[in-house]
């Protein structure tokens, strides 16, 4: 396994289709391999157009790439109304965890949030990924409950936590 302990290493760049198929596998193997949370592709139907569920709609998805470009991170942000978006498909590859990546694709979605005047972003992950939740935590988000989303939020049936961060 690869462990990067340089930003040297990898790059933050927006989506291109180019990037699909290391998106879908970089995805599919933390929720099922990693997370064994069973969740198909099927169930994702966003990841099979990123450009028309994200991009399209106002929203941004960005990959961190390494040297080699393989695809060793992503987060996307669907927007729901002029001043509120959805923050998704957030996952780091294992070896690259730690080292940054998740905090400069963060960092990466936050100035496009300001750029496009997003003033609350909410999310929803798995109840024991806790190292997530301490993430979110520590950049501003707070727990909520289903009636604290300012939007009609449809997650997944599966036992997750949501998070909400007003700007």
């Amino acid at each position: 396994m690869h462990v990067c302990k340089q930003d040297n290493e990898w790059t933050i760049v927006d989506y291109r289709s180019e990037f699909k198929d290391g998106v879908i596998a970089l995805i599919l193997t933390i929720q099922n391999v990693e997370a064994g949370l069973d969740i198909s592709l099927d169930q994702q139907p966003d990841l099979l157009n990123i450009e028309s569920n994200y991009i399209q709609e106002g929203g941004g998805f960005w990959v961190a790439v390494s040297e080699l470009g393989e695809v060793i991170g992503s987060i996307g942000l669907q927007r729901e109304t002029e001043s509120v978006s959805v923050l998704k498909k957030f996952f780091v590859k294992d070896g690259y965890r730690g080292a940054g990546v998740a905090a400069k694709l963060f960092d990466r979605l936050l100035a496009f949030s300001d750029l496009n005047r997003v003033k609350t972003i909410i999310l929803d992950t798995p109840a024991l990924a806790s190292r997530s939740h301490a993430f979110y935590r520590k950049k501003g988000f707070r727990q909520i409950d289903k009636s604290d989303t300012p939007i009609k939020y449809d997650y997944p049936d599966r036992d997750s936590l949501l998070f909400r961060l007003d700007r």
